[in-house]
């Protein structure tokens, strides 16, 4: 009977754990724009998420467990979902950044590591302080390395990032750089 009710919760939690994984990605997916692959992926999602709920629904046992390991898979599928879209799903990233001052010496290690961007004079909420806005369209493999290169130079520097779904007419990553 124990050993029944195991296998059962076992086989609910892994079951989720793969339907919500599928679930986020196929999220991406649409918002990213491939609508077939989703559909496709929602299929899937869809029948194993039926074939488990029918058998944690139909079940005669009437423990708690059944209950903690639908839940538990589904937390678990949320977070495996997410961290598979950030690892091996990345994204293209808009970076802006405004720099603390106006220093040269930062725009010339972004540029000597290879990232192009586009750079505008700005001046801070008093009209006074002289600073640049910096825009760069990234890959985003590559963004741990420019926020570093970034930080370096300017630790007060404000940095926006957000997900950027195209981009025409441009790089995103690093070009080599004669040295």
């Amino acid at each position: 009977m124990i050993i029944k009710i195991v296998i059962l919760c076992i086989t609910i939690f892994l079951s989720r754990i793969l339907d919500v994984t599928l679930g986020t990605i196929r999220t991406i997916m649409t918002v990213r724009g491939k609508r077939v692959i989703a559909a496709l992926i929602g299929f899937v999602e869809v029948v194993i998420w039926f074939l488990i709920v029918r058998e944690a629904l139909a079940t005669e046992e009437k423990s708690i467990y059944v209950a903690l390991a639908y839940a538990g898979g589904f937390a678990t599928g949320t977070l495996i979902g997410g961290l598979i879209v950030k690892f091996f799903i990345p994204s293209n990233m808009i970076v802006q950044v405004i720099t603390s001052k106006r220093d040269s010496s930062l725009l010339q290690a972004i540029s000597d590591a290879g990232f192009s961007m586009t750079v505008a004079d700005v001046y801070g909420r008093e009209h006074t302080s002289e600073k640049y806005m910096l825009t760069l369209y990234i890959d985003g493999r590559y963004l741990k390395k420019l926020k570093q290169i970034i930080i370096e130079r300017d630790e007060d520097a404000f940095i926006s990032i957000s997900e950027g779904l195209a981009a025409y007419n441009g790089r995103i990553t690093p070009h080599e750089v004669n040295k």
